[in-house]
Parts: structure tokens; C-alpha cells; sequence
């Protein structure tokens, strides 16, 4: 699809678009999310779609266990628009299992299983599903809160699950060697071997699912403040596969069935659109990574198997380049590494160049945009420090806090608009309308300038921002220098009450290695930062707290001081 002269000027990225990439996407009119699946599965029946703990499926495989799914959440009083929970981590079961719920026309509620008992039944009682999906491994958790929820069935996942033959011995590992699972009472459980077993023979009903239909409850990492659901369409999550498809298509195009390693977890949005649903739609496969935590066990899966695309975030890159057998693994059959989720950081990026021969290719995007709404180009040969460009049918308006467009260079609010962003949030119609701009464009919260290409390049979180004496500082722009030292291995800012000017910095530091001092940091800070920007007080700390995905939680290290 072209466009006119007038809207190439409005939007300067379009003309540094990789070749083959159109300025707007065309996806099917009315396209749904168990459409575009059911189209892969006829299109790539044969073809591996998931391989976990060295057991394969084929599009047909899982789309068979999809079915049964669906036939036994209709038979159980499912309705179109109902919501269903999933908590678990990347196993087998967790691609069919949300394949199933959409197919029955159900709301996909993401759930992190590593949740507190109270996280969770926060989440349960603003989303109401009516089923849960749980691995058992964090059933107790489930059961805490199960009592008084409104949740009408459990479901309980096996870790062998969806595995054969392989997985039960894999259950027996979890359940008696690993003792993985703590004791629990729930009254409304069933396993998710006798749904299978229940549905077995039966056939799942049409329904008749809109792309204007909810399609996820997306909670937002909440690292600022209270998660909120963000309510993604069937259209929102299609229009972002197929912008991604547009975006990294080309540079596939003559590369085959491709092997995704896919660490990062599914409940959370940058791994549901950029791993799996990008996966099916161009009949590639991925490779689940369950616990991505154990470096050793994943370092150990990279070197025995070939793999093609790789997406991680700043924190799993930099430990993985760190780990002593990461040289052991087979990099060259590599087409990219792609980073999102937070800041990726020179060095660490410069490290991992350094071992692969490849560039990672950073994007940014949001919850409430499905995610992706800005990437590097695929075929660039360095780092860039950027977000790249906006993606097909994407725009992005850098703005001040009156809402008005900042000159180019200068920074400001990234403001988005396009087919991607959300719908809303989920009974929040305040918080809805306070994320919008009266044109239309999606609030992000983040600051950013726009260079002359049309290429964001962020600067921070609006909420994370630190004032000193009048001064902005940016805490990314600190964590950068700090992780530069050769003897930090992670670093985090935050901004504390002063009297004296309002806020100070003060950083929080994993060191690489024994012997790190404060006046080590300081001296090295001093050569690479004016002095507002300067920490007051360097805080040691053998690991820093984090999100799901590896985000460091700045507010639970604000809380921490607070105590």
C-alpha cells in the first residue's frame, strides 16, 4: 500500500526503511487470531511448531490438542467472551491451551506464576475469570486465594504435559526428586490429562469471534504502580504479527522453517506476539525455554541445538555472555538477536557482538501496544543505541507535557498511534482517557527524542525521573556508566529526598567481583558525568530485584530505602 507525499514528510523514518518493507500494513479484512491460526495449521501442518524438553509438535500436533481444549471448555459452559487464566511458564501445554480458549471465543488473562498469593488475587478479582489454568508447581499459591475468588473450575498443568512418553517421566522428576511442588487442598481442580482424556472424540463448536472481540487481558508490569489490564483486540495482535512480518520478513525470505529460542515467558507480551504468534504465522517453530533462570541448563540446550532467531532483554544477554561455556555454542546459524522489554546497554551489546558476530537488534514497545512499535533495522552490522523506526502504519509523536509535538532533537513524551494500541483499559475508563491524547495517540510514559531519520532514541521512564537541583537525570543514562566498570556487573538508579536539592541519586550495584569500592565508583563516575548526575551514595547489593522478564523493579528499591 502507498502513501501520499504529504504523509512521507510527517513521517521522515519511512525513507530508511529496510528495502521490501511498505509503509503500511494490509492484513485481511476481519482477521481474527484463531483465523490466522487456522490458516498456518493448514498451511504447515507438518512442520515442528514447539519443541520442549527435547519432544517436538507439529502444527497439526498442537493444533489437535488446541481442539480438545475448546470442545471440553464448551462442554464445561465456556461462553464467547468469557475470561480464563493461564499461570504458567513456557511448557508444552501453555501454546495449546491458549490456542483452546481463543478458539472457544474466551479472553486470554496472563498470569504470572511467580506471583505472591496477594498479586494474584488482585489479579483475579479485577479480571474475574471464570477458569484457571495453573501449572501445579504453583497451585499453592491458587489455593491460598481460591476460597474467596469467583473462580468456578482450576485446571491443574503437569510439567509433562502435551510431552508422551517423555513426559511423564518429567512429571515424576518434578514431583518426587525436585519436590517442586508444595502440598495443596483445592476443592474445584481437575488435571489437564482428564480434560484431554474428557474431550476425547468430541469436536469443538464454530464460533463466530469479531477482530473488534477481545482477545487478551494484558496486566501491565506494574513497576509503577498498580498493574492495570490493558485490552487487546484480535485486531490489535494481528496488526502487530503483521507488522512484525512486514518489519523482519524480508530478511527470512530465503531462510526456511526457522528454530526461535524462545526464553523470554509466554504470559508476557513481548514473547506471545514477538515469539509465538510471529512464529506461527511464518511457519517457524519455537523452542520453549521453562526455566530460563537455570544459565547453566540453558547454556547447556543452546549448544545442542541449531537455532536461527534468539529474543532476549539486556539482563539475560549480559549472564549469558558471562557464563564460561557460552563460547561452547554454535552461533553461526544466527539470522538476529532481537532485545526489547527495557533498555539494552552499550556494553552488554557490545559484549555479545563481540561473541556472536552479530548485532542485537533492539525495539521497544508496550503492554498496551501488543507490543512492538518501534524496531532496528534487521540488517544492521552494530549496535545503534536506539529504538530504531516506527513500524509499518505506525506513528509516534514526541511531545511535551501540554501535549504539543517538541521540535525534532528534543525530548519528550513518546506518544503512538496505530492499529496496534490497545482498546483500553480493562474497567479503568478514568485511566483510559487519561492515557490518550484528545488526536488520539497512546500516552507511554516514556521519554525520547526523534533524530533527524526519524529513529527514537529513548531516554528514560517520566516516573523514574530524577530532579536535582532543578536538573533532569536520567537514572539509564547513570546505569550505563556504572556497567561500563569492568567490575559491575548490574547497576540501578533511583532518585531520594534531599533537602538540599530536592532529589539525589543513588545507586544500587551488583559488582562482578570482590573488591569493588565506593571510591572505586566514584572516581570512575566523576571522569564520565557532571556532578548533579552523580551518585551519592553507592549501595552493594548481590542481585536486584526484577520483573518477570528481567526489568529491574525501581520501586522496589525505592520502597527498600523507605524501610
Amino acid at each position: 500500500m502507498d502513501v501520499s507525499a504529504e504523509v512521507r514528510a510527517q513521517r521522515p523514518w519511512l525513507a530508511h526503511y529496510p528495502p521490501g518493507v511498505p509503509a503500511e500494513i494490509a492484513p485481511p479484512a476481519g482477521m481474527t487470531l484463531p483465523e490466522m491460526w487456522r490458516r498456518s495449521r493448514a498451511d504447515f501442518g507438518s512442520r515442528v511448531a514447539l519443541e520442549s524438553f527435547g519432544t517436538r509438535l507439529s502444527y497439526e500436533q498442537l493444533g489437535a490438542a488446541a481442539d480438545l481444549v475448546t470442545a471440553w471448555l464448551q462442554e464445561a459452559g465456556i461462553a464467547k467472551g468469557d475470561r480464563i487464566a493461564i499461570m504458567a511458564p513456557n511448557v508444552m501445554a501453555y501454546p495449546a491451551i491458549l490456542l483452546g480458549i481463543l478458539q472457544a471465543g474466551g479472553v486470554v488473562v496472563n498470569i504470572n506464576p511467580l506471583y505472591t498469593s496477594r498479586e494474584l488475587e488482585l489479579q483475579i478479582t479485577d479480571a474475574s475469570p471464570r477458569f484457571l489454568f495453573v501449572l501445579e508447581n504453583f497451585a499453592a499459591t491458587v489455593a491460598a486465594v481460591a476460597d474467596h475468588s469467583k473462580l468456578e473450575r482450576v485446571i491443574l498443568v503437569a510439567p509433562g504435559d502435551l510431552l508422551g512418553a517423555k513426559g511423564v517421566a518429567i512429571n515424576f522428576v518434578s514431583r518426587w526428586v525436585k519436590k517442586a511442588v508444595p502440598k495443596f487442598a483445592l476443592n474445584n481442580a481437575i488435571a489437564f490429562s482428564s480434560v484431554l482424556r474428557e474431550a476425547h472424540g468430541k469436536k469443538p463448536r464454530a464460533v463466530l469471534v469479531s477482530a473488534d472481540d477481545l482477545a487478551v487481558l494484558q496486566y501491565t508490569g506494574g513497576t509503577t504502580g498498580s498493574a492495570k489490564g490493558a485490552m487487546l483486540l484480535h485486531r490489535n495482535l494481528v496488526a502487530n504479527v503483521e507488522q512484525s512480518v512486514a518489519w523482519f520478513g524480508p530478511k527470512l525470505a530465503n531462510a526456511g522453517p526457522t528454530m526461535m529460542i524462545t526464553a523470554l515467558p509466554l504470559y508476557h507480551i513481548y514473547a506471545l506476539t514477538a515469539c509465538f504468534w510471529f512464529q506461527m504465522r511464518v511457519g517457524g517453530a519455537c523452542l520453549l525455554i521453562a526455566n530460563p533462570r537455570d544459565i547453566p541448563g540453558f547454556v547447556k540446550l543452546l549448544r545442542k541445538n541449531v537455532f536461527h532467531i534468539f529474543a532476549g532483554v539486556n539482563t539475560l544477554y549480559n549472564v549469558l555472555a558471562d557464563h564460561p561455556d557460552i563460547g561452547k555454542v554454535d552461533f553461526s546459524h544466527v539470522i538476529f538477536f532481537v532485545a526489547g522489554g527495557m533498555a539494552t546497554q552499550q556494553a552488554v551489546a557490545r559484549k555479545w557482538r563481540k561473541l556472536t558476530g552479530k548485532a542485537i537488534i533492539e525495539g521497544y514497545g508496550l503492554s498496551e501496544t501488543s507490543p512492538v512499535l518501534c524496531g532496528n533495522r534487521p540488517d544492521i552490522e552494530e549496535f545503534t543505541g536506539t529504538v530504531g523506526y516506527p513500524l509499518p502504519s505506525t506513528e509516534i509523536s514526541i511531545r511535551d507535557s501540554a501535549g504539543d509535538a517538541v521540535p525534532m532533537g528534543e525530548a519528550g513524551e513518546i506518544c503512538a498511534r496505530g492499529p496496534q494500541v490497545m482498546a483500553g483499559y480493562w474497567d479503568r475508563p478514568m485511566a483510559t482517557e487519561a492515557a490518550m491524547t484528545v488526536d488520539g495517540y497512546f500516552r507511554t510514559g516514556d521519554v525520547a527524542v526523534m533524530l533527524p531519520d526519524g529513529q527514537i532514541k529513548i531516554v528514560d521512564r517520566l516516573k523514574d525521573l530524577i530532579i536535582v537541583s532543578g536538573f533532569n537525570v536520567y537514572p539509564n543514562e547513570v546505569e550505563s556508566v556504572l556497567v561500563e566498570h569492568p567490575k559491575v556487573r548490574e547497576a540501578a538508579v533511583i532518585g531520594r529526598p534531599s533537602d538540599a536539592t530536592g532529589e539525589e541519586v543513588v545507586a544500587f550495584v551488583v559488582p562482578r567481583e570482590n573488591g569493588l569500592t565506593e571510591e572505586d565508583l566514584r572516581h570512575f563516575c566523576r571522569e564520565r558525568l557532571t556532578g548533579y548526575k552523580m551518585p551519592r551514595e553507592f549501595i552493594f547489593r548481590a542481585e536486584l530485584p526484577k520483573t518477570n522478564v528481567g526489568k529491574v523493579l525501581r520501586r522496589s528499591l525505592k520502597e527498600s530505602m523507605s524501610h
